[in-house]
């Protein structure tokens, strides 16, 4: 998969709070579809087709064990995605650190006005 697609796959499955929720559990531990599904209100049929999505996007791989099939977090994706959205992190910084500075040079500037217009030898 190509890197956008790859990365819509991914942030699409992260759409969905319910994916994230299985996502957190499987940060914890690797688990079952009946594991997955006990602290979720959502059937386990419905929690399998949330898992598919996540297998899609490689956010998790799927092993079995005799008659158990498991979950795991795979991180690599995540770590692909939070690095797109780090660039954009710097660059909004960036762009908050020059607002703040823009707007301590206007306060500043109101500031010295007020002072020459709060001078009593002004008035005379």
């Amino acid at each position: 998969m190509a890197g956008t697609d790859y990365l819509s796959a991914v942030f699409s499955a992260l759409a969905d709070p319910t994916r994230r929720a299985i996502l957190a559990e499987l940060a914890e531990r690797d688990a079952t579809v009946t594991e997955l599904t006990s602290p979720l209100s959502i059937s386990m049929p419905a929690v399998s087709r949330h898992l598919k999505v996540l297998e899609r996007a490689a956010l998790i791989s799927r092993s079995r064990s005799g008659k158990w099939r498991a979950s795991h977090l795979e991180a690599a994706p995540l770590r692909e995605a939070a690095d797109w959205i780090e660039r954009y992190r710097r660059l909004w910084d960036s762009s908050l650190t020059r607002l703040d500075a823009h707007l301590a040079a206007v306060q500043a500037a109101g500031r010295a006005t007020d002072r020459m217009v709060d001078d009593p030898r002004e008035i005379e």
